[in-house]
């Protein structure tokens, strides 16, 4: 389901920025009108989403689209809730945006899962700065 980003802030600070004052949750190009945010509920909301109109040099690939922010409630992990999201957005990619390729930096600790969802790792290993070790991750989807 469609959320605002607001909305993605609480879930975002509990898992993504833990310890830290919420303003850090708020990521640059949140409000563009271009980004879509969304959320799983089961009744409250458990994950979040992001997916930014924006492009990585790393792809030739003109249509290209970013997933952020990606979060599921401590709680509620390993629950299949992240594959849902996941999927959901890839169909919503595919039908609305008409984009074929999703990139996104994941947590050195995500990559399993992302992997099993047909995602591949590009490039090594860097650090963003009071977050974590990455890695840029892509899947192509197909049409």
């Amino acid at each position: 389901m469609e959320i605002s980003a607001i909305d993605s802030y609480f879930v975002r600070n509990t898992v993504l920025r833990k310890g830290k004052p919420l303003e850090t949750c708020l990521f640059a190009g949140d409000t563009l009108p271009t980004t879509k945010h969304f959320g799983i509920f089961s009744p409250h909301l458990l994950g979040v989403i992001s997916m930014y109109d924006n492009s990585s040099a790393i792809f030739h690939d003109p249509t290209q689209i970013q997933l952020r922010g990606m979060a599921i409630l401590e709680g509620y992990q390993r629950q299949g809730l992240g594959k849902q999201l996941i999927g959901s957005c890839e169909k919503y990619i595919l039908s609305s945006e008409k984009k074929t390729l999703i990139w996104f930096n994941a947590r050195e600790n995500a990559v399993a899962f992302y992997k099993k969802l047909g995602y591949q790792t590009v490039g090594g290993i860097f650090d963003i700065q009071d977050v974590g070790q990455h890695f840029v991750m892509f899947k192509k989807l197909c049409t």
